[in-house]
């Protein structure tokens, strides 16, 4: 099945392609050298890999190994460490910063391999698209120099506000079949749409890819999606990963990769892929990926890389599963009898078919009135996303109808948005009372000025995003944000009532007529070619160093990192319960972003957001916990600078899935930076557990779960054992309890590499001892 490598030639080759790929391609379109030079090198190492196991592989598995260091190594799914050496790095601004700021300490001239950086998070939605990058320009100029600068210096790649969603511009650039690449960003596996592994990560790990080091994954379990059939009527793409979030939970992915594959794979787009892969963050999943086909090659076409269509086709056999290769879980998906999904509200796995809706509005409770409908995101503002949309807002205007809820247009990289406004979308949009916004992230993750509604006010809104947590989008609690696909949010945005079904019920025009929305329609890609719209990439020139990269030392923005602590060598010993947290506690609750995002790059001024959206488990309330030296109550950032200020080390207490959601390391480097020990949890969210280890916190979990009852923030506690910590070796806490103490068992996952991290302080600690 595989051509087999010289062993000499491919050893040689694994050693040398860290610093090899200095000199690769970081311009905005691949020629098909690069890939074609990638595609042997997968090529060869699943060849050593097979020649040595001889086993049936998933496509996903096929990737992961064709990327490892050593492709001799056995691999246990679920068990096994890889060191695997990805293709490419991308970041956003956001976390792009800390990322870039922790490279800079590591002394390296240049990254190792082909990275980009994208500015798409930084800019807020206020009243349109060209008043709120103005003011996006103006307000993140600091910011934007240097990453613009550091970009320069470095030779990475860099997309300017405006350009567009990192998503949406490394798929339209830089994705591949059967690439490998990382992205400091959770929907990272977007390009998954494109038949990558592409995995969201901290900035830490970032770093050790462009510094030349491998990247280490566990390796993962593989969910096998079969799907069948052909979407009809009102059903996308988006409803798949709806079904699929009901299906597994938000946790059910953890750990493992969600490879779809089966003859309805060839009834979906390519972006309508990537819609599936982006959303799959939501269950936890490491990444999901489709297998390469001619929709695939349709889209790398019509993007302008016929080269890599040609080249995927030639080394198809590496882009799909073998025959028979088994899964740890199946699900099978029929899609002409799927039906269009809406879920929420405050967690994207509470699954509704469209039919139930209704009645599940009215059994909660739950405000039916519709505030506002969002379309776009980096999840659902594909070309074919915006025409089926417009398709619709075309019949309401033809019928002289306006949308009752107020409606807003996202779109995803300035390439579609000037082939919308070319092909009539955006007039279309603006007809029926639209308001297209920045090419950005926007109210996607919180960058939203909204004003219709008072904080507390309860309210409805439905967008095409992916994430819908408490109080993500607008910063109030009182919001019930619901996730559906473009053309249901449309649609209900028209209507302005969530109880409306477009499959059933009708519209009242302005003179009193009763119309009916016809099935939503539009091409995958649009008939003329892309408009490529203004050029807003920024190149590295040959040699950066002559480069200056300027902070400000009095910036509130930015603040040069200085090395965490190394581990004292001692277990530890009575240190307080800083929060014991109930509930859904995600990466938003730990570090929000919304208004915080302009402190990213500073850490101690980021670090006043340190789980203040939090709930206590012992009052109930958020932002709210007693110090256990004074006896006082303060805001958790608060008590955690007085307990630093004291010399106190402390740790948190948390539930089940512990960091869900973004990949922000903020959520690892904020507890790190104000004196926190250990996180102790139920479980964790995987990105989150990496980036506590790789801040040199432990991160550990209840043998039993239901030890976490035994536990209360008022307590101190000790860990034991951790003066001898070893893979797979529990340590023990201790609570201490007026005159008594219990002792609690508890796990962790570090491997002897990681381990090492934590005695060095953080992961970026060894970097610098070993250089």
């Amino acid at each position: 099945m595989f051509r087999l490598a010289k062993n000499a030639s491919l050893k040689a080759s694994i050693q040398s392609s860290a610093r090899a790929t200095a000199s690769r391609l970081f311009a905005t379109q691949a020629t098909g050298a690069f890939e074609e030079q990638a595609y042997k090198k997968i090529e060869d190492r699943l060849g050593v890999h097979q020649q040595k196991f001889g086993k049936k592989l998933t496509l996903a598995e096929k990737v992961v190994y064709g990327h490892m260091e050593d492709p001799t190594q056995a691999v246990t799914r679920g068990e096994t460490y890889l060191k695997l050496r990805p293709d490419r790095v991308a970041m956003q601004d956001a976390t792009a910063q800390m990322a870039v700021l922790q490279f800079m300490s590591s002394g390296l001239p240049k990254v190792a391999v082909p990275s980009t950086i994208h500015c798409d998070h930084l800019i807020q939605a206020k009243v349109g698209a060209k008043e709120d990058l103005n003011t996006a320009v103006d307000t993140n100029k600091e910011v934007y120099d240097f990453l613009s600068t550091a970009a320069a210096k470095y030779g990475m790649g860099f997309w300017k506000a405006g350009s567009g969603i990192i998503h949406q511009i490394v798929l339209e650039n830089y994705a591949f079949p059967g690439g490998l690449m990382i992205g400091t960003d959770s929907h990272t596996p977007n390009a998954g749409g494109l038949g990558m592994v592409a995995v969201g990560v901290g900035g830490a790990d970032a770093v050790d890819v462009m510094a030349g080091i491998p990247w280490e994954l566990k390796a993962p379990k593989v969910i096998g999606v079969k799907l069948t059939g052909s979407l009809q009527s009102w059903a996308s793409p988006k409803d798949i990963i709806l079904k699929v979030a009901g299906i597994l939970t938000v946790k059910g992915g953890t750990g493992a990769i969600v490879e779809y594959f089966g003859p309805g794979v060839d009834n979906i787009s390519c972006t309508g892929m990537a819609t599936i892969c982006n959303m799959g963050a939501e269950i936890g999943a490491t990444t999901s990926m489709f297998p390469f086909n001619n929709r695939m090659a349709d889209y790398l076409r019509a993007t302008e890389r016929p080269e890599i269509a040609n080249l995927a086709d030639t080394y198809r056999d590496i882009l799909r599963a073998d025959e028979g290769a088994q899964y740890d879980q199946l699900i099978e998906i029929n899609l002409d009898e799927l039906e269009p999904h809406i879920n929420g509200p405050f967690t994207p796995d509470r699954a509704h078919p469209l039919s139930q809706f209704k009645a599940a509005i009215e059994e909660n409770n739950w405000p039916g009135e519709l505030s506002v409908g969002l379309i776009g995101s980096c999840t659902n503002s594909s070309y074919e996303d915006m025409a089926r949309a417009a398709s619709l807002a075309k019949q309401a205007a033809d019928a002289g109808v306006k949308a009752k809820a107020k409606f807003t247009i996202t779109p995803g990289s300035e390439q579609v948005r000037a082939t919308i406004e070319r092909d009539g979308f955006i007039e279309t949009f603006n007809q029926i009372g639209g308001v297209v916004l920045a090419n950005a992230c926007g109210p996607c993750i919180g960058q939203w000025d909204r004003t219709d509604v008072k904080k507390g006010e309860r309210n409805s809104i439905i967008t095409s995003f992916n994430r819908n947590f408490t109080a993500r989008n607008d910063g109030n609690t009182e919001t019930h944000a619901f996730v559906a696909s473009p053309e249901l949010v449309t649609a209900m945005a028209i209507a302005g009532d969530l109880r409306f079904n477009p499959a059933t019920d009708t519209i009242k025009t302005e003179d009193g007529r009763e119309i009916k929305l016809e099935n939503p329609l539009g091409n995958e890609l649009p008939p003329t070619g892309f408009d490529k719209g203004e050029n807003t990439y920024q190149a590295p020139p040959e040699d950066g160093s002559s480069v200056n990269v300027i902070i400000d030392e009095n910036s509130q923005r930015l603040q040069k990192l200085s090395p965490f602590a190394a581990w004292d060598g001692k277990d530890i010993e009575e240190v307080p319960v800083l929060i014991k947290a109930q509930g859904k506690c995600t990466t938003d609750h730990i570090s929000m972003a919304g208004p915080w995002l302009k402190f990213r790059g500073h850490l101690d001024n980021i670090s006043n957001n340190l789980l203040i959206g939090a709930t206590n488990a012992e009052t109930g309330e958020v932002n709210k916990v007693k110090n256990i030296v004074t006896g006082e109550f303060g805001a958790v950032p608060e008590v955690a600078r007085q307990y630093k200020a004291q010399g106190l080390g402390w740790v948190v207490v948390g539930d089940e899935n512990y960091g869900e959601g973004s990949s922000r390391e903020h959520a690892a480097l904020e507890p790190r930076h104000l004196g926190g020990r250990a996180v102790i949890v139920k479980s964790f969210a995987r990105i989150h557990e990496t980036n506590l280890k790789k801040q040199g916190i432990l991160p550990l979990t209840f043998a039993n779960p239901a030890d976490y009852d035994k536990v209360s923030g008022h307590h101190k506690v000790s860990i034991k054992g951790v003066s001898d910590i070893a893979p797979g070796k529990p340590v023990t806490l201790v609570v201490h309890k007026d005159d008594t103490t219990e002792e609690i068992t508890l796990n962790h996952t570090m491997n002897e590499g990681q381990i090492e991290w934590f005695k060095a302080g953080s992961a970026l600690n060894l970097m610098a001892q070993q250089q």
